[in-house]
């Protein structure tokens, strides 16, 4: 596999998270990639070490889903529109097709990770016989049938690469920018209010009827070991 220099790559049998998690207690130096391929699905994992508090580290989640929206840019047909939920789901043409997400060895906003992971899952096609949900789709169903997963596993670490350096020579406005053109459910309503846009720390914004503002930090979504 040809990753950027500092990157590992490692194919592992089972959950690619689980491993690292193992392996990210263990002491293990940073960029080191876990993948496993089938036939359905793509699931990867990346560990990197957080220089930062995590209430600032978790801006990887945003990253990685702009890395992937750029990875599939560049090798996937044109036609395909890719979106990214706030929570780090994958839209394919409106479809659901992945899901991006961050787990860490702390949940305190204000510590600094020893390590955090980021890992993706995104569906290559349907298993035989069953068909997906209206909601949900796949690469091979929105035309990217034909993406090598591999190539496309290594355009994600390379574009996530990129922002990663962006974001830390530059701060999370180049970052946040990107990201915003590209996030589903802006402006629209729901129970919990309307979505009205993201701080500085990728926080969501909520609007109730009463014209009140409420923010949900990126770190609800962080996933628990």
């Amino acid at each position: 596999m040809n990753l950027p220099p500092l990157f590992q790559g490692v194919e592992v049998e089972h959950d690619p998270l689980a491993y690292l998690r193992q392996r990210a207690s263990e002491g293990c130096d940073a960029g080191l990639l876990a993948y496993r391929l089938t036939a359905q699905d793509l699931s990867a994992a990346l560990v990197l070490a957080p220089e930062v508090p995590l209430s600032q580290a978790v801006a990887m989640l945003p990253v990685a889903s702009v890395g992937l929206q750029n990875a599939l840019g560049a090798i996937g047909p044109p036609e395909v529109a890719v979106h990214l939920g706030w929570d780090g789901t994958i839209y394919l043409n409106d479809g659901i097709c992945g899901h991006i997400a961050i787990t860490a060895d702390t949940d305190v906003p204000e510590a600094t990770p020893n390590w955090l992971i980021v890992s993706i899952t995104l569906v290559l096609q349907p298993k035989e016989g069953e068909q997906s949900p209206p909601t949900e789709t796949s690469l091979a169903a929105e035309g990217c049938g034909e993406i090598d997963p591999e190539q496309l596993l290594e355009a994600w670490a390379r574009h996530t690469l990129v922002w990663i350096d962006r974001w830390e020579s530059e701060g999370p406005r180049p970052v946040h920018a990107e990201w915003s053109g590209l996030l589903r459910g802006l402006h629209e309503t729901t129970p919990a209010g309307t979505f009205i846009g993201t701080d500085e720390a990728f926080g969501m914004l909520l609007r109730d009827a009463e014209g009140q503002t409420t923010l949900v930090p990126l770190t609800t979504h962080l996933e628990r070991p």
